[in-house]
């Protein structure tokens, strides 16, 4: 039997609406327990501050590290330690909020690590998507076969592959020094991807 294999690719833009923030605590001390004992207060300061914004299974821990440190001549100076946090915020006004009150209640401990906008709904996208590349390898099957001189037969095989999304814009705005810091993200537009290999008999 003879058949043709083509590759559709199908994309659709959405605008992301939550985020994910990761921070961390560090604390540098010239103890080993003295720099794990700074990081854990931090910590129960930042977990305070995203616990007062997010449901508590929202927040946790990523990693800990301690290594030693280096003065600027490259002689020991004591210990430095790392705690890493995952904040999952249902929307970006949240995210904003959260990143705000924690430089302003956490200060110069805090690291941030960076801010991910993502989809809540990504299955619906992903749907779209899928139908948009299924068309796509239709329409491809179709000019290939016609050029050819075949008549399309019926579908052999569907392999699905690829997809993906991509930022286009996630700048953050807003903040200025005063009595209350503000933050704010501008959500920009994912673009959802995916791709599908059909096989068809040809005639």
């Amino acid at each position: 039997m003879r058949t043709l294999t083509v590759t559709g690719h199908g994309s659709v833009s959405a605008v992301p609406d939550t985020a994910v923030v990761r921070v961390s605590a560090v604390h540098r001390a010239p103890a080993l327990t003295d720099a794990l004992a700074g990081v854990s207060s931090t910590g129960d300061a930042i977990v305070a501050v995203a616990r007062g914004l997010v449901a508590a299974s929202d927040v946790g821990s990523e990693d800990l590290s301690v290594w030693p440190a280096q003065d600027d001549e490259g002689r020991p100076d004591g210990f430095e330690a790392r705690h890493g946090y995952r904040v999952a915020c249902d929307s970006l006004d949240v995210a904003g909020t959260l990143v705000a009150e924690l430089a302003q209640q956490v200060g110069d401990r805090l690291q941030v690590e960076g801010v991910a906008l993502e989809l809540s709904d990504r299955a619906t996208a992903e749907v779209a998507a899928r139908e948009a590349a299924y068309d796509d390898a239709r329409a491809r099957a179709e000019h290939l076969a016609g050029l050819a001189g075949v008549a399309l037969g019926d579908v052999q095989s569907v392999v699905e592959g690829g997809g993906g999304g991509v930022l286009s814009s996630s700048d953050a705005g807003g903040g200025a020094y005063a009595s209350k810091l503000s933050m704010s993200f501008e959500p920009g537009h994912t673009s959802v991807r995916q791709a599908l290999t059909v096989t068809w008999s040809v005639l």
